[in-house]
């Protein structure tokens, strides 16, 4: 048996995760009795963290907002420092594609006393960040509300805006977010469609949870999902052999520039697209590792025309 203090932390991460659980499902991931799950609720409550019961046959516990956060020994300027300095790590990319930063931040907001999260509410309002001339901002709100909801596992409606700039209305079941270049992707099962699909986060005007949970049966590679939608639409495509294991070779080529297969432990097939030969091989000689181009001749050529180029520049002087 563990001690009640880690029992507690374990308790709150599960709540952290669904909108709800019953107490038999928290007593069966437990390891304890449903006596003890509702002892262990007690308990919570009187630390300060606000868990709602929930009657009926669907009903549940559920962990709201406005707790303050007893095992982090947080002040209220600490608090809103780590909350600010989380939310600017998740919009700004700094820690790359994965979604730590969100994880984290969406944990600490469930969390914070109101009038802290009323100053971050405030912040966030006037907080401006300078988009590339091609590009939407991103709603804070909206990418969280999005995150939460990937991992809740809560069906979403979206007020969303296409490529055409048509203003669409989409249920959509989330499953991961996606940050690649500058932007954040979600990759969620379209329900008008039955088909997985990629919604740009910037173009999605509101975000409203409907309470339904998801029921995701054999999700798809969300960041391969991204790199293919990313790199569809070219006249030509290559396929390249490199000598390097599949982590490597997402740092050497990242997914928004093209797919990544791998073959062998010590190897990886990478397709990239362009509009053509010489432009291809441009790109593939901007890659810091020995490769072999598997397909098409012309690219292959291009790429042997230009390193003779570069021989004989290098012969002349």
């Amino acid at each position: 048996m563990i001690g009640t203090s880690a029992r507690l932390l374990r308790l709150v991460s599960l709540l952290s995760t669904r909108p709800s659980w019953t107490n038999g499902e928290l007593a069966e991931r437990m390891g304890v009795t449903e006596r003890t799950i509702r002892r262990d609720i007690a308990k919570l409550r009187d630390l300060g963290y606000r868990v709602d019961s929930e009657p009926g046959p669907w009903g549940g516990y559920r962990l709201s907002g406005g707790a303050k956060v007893p095992p982090l020994s947080l002040d209220d300027e600490e608090a809103l420092a780590v909350a600010v300095a989380l939310r600017e790590a998740a919009l700004s990319g700094v820690l790359g594609g994965d979604q730590a930063a969100l994880s984290a931040l969406l944990k600490l907001q469930r969390l914070l006393p109101s009038h802290i999260a009323d100053r971050l509410g405030e912040l966030n309002d006037a907080f401006v960040h300078t988009p590339r001339p091609d590009d939407r901002q991103v709603s804070p709100g909206v990418l969280l509300e999005l995150a939460d909801a990937c991992r809740r596992g809560e069906r979403l409606r979206l007020s969303y805006r296409d490529r055409q700039e048509r203003a669409t209305v989409r249920d959509i079941d989330p499953y991961r977010l996606v940050r690649t270049g500058h932007r954040w992707y979600v990759v969620a099962l379209d329900i008008a469609r039955g088909e997985w699909r990629t919604f740009r986060a910037d173009r999605v005007a509101e975000a409203h949870p409907t309470g339904e949970p998801v029921n995701l049966v054999d999700p798809p590679d969300a960041a391969l999902l991204v790199s293919r939608m990313l790199t569809r639409g070219y006249p030509l495509y290559a396929t390249v052999r490199l000598p390097v294991p599949l982590d490597e070779a997402l740092r050497l080529v990242p997914p928004n520039l093209g797919t990544h297969e791998p073959d062998g432990a010590n190897a990886t097939l990478v397709t990239i697209g362009g509009t053509g030969p010489d432009e291809l091989a441009t790109c593939l000689l901007s890659v810091a590792t020995p490769f072999r181009v598997v397909s098409p001749d012309e690219v292959r050529e291009a790429v042997r025309r230009r390193l003779r180029a570069l021989l004989d520049e290098n012969e002349q002087d």
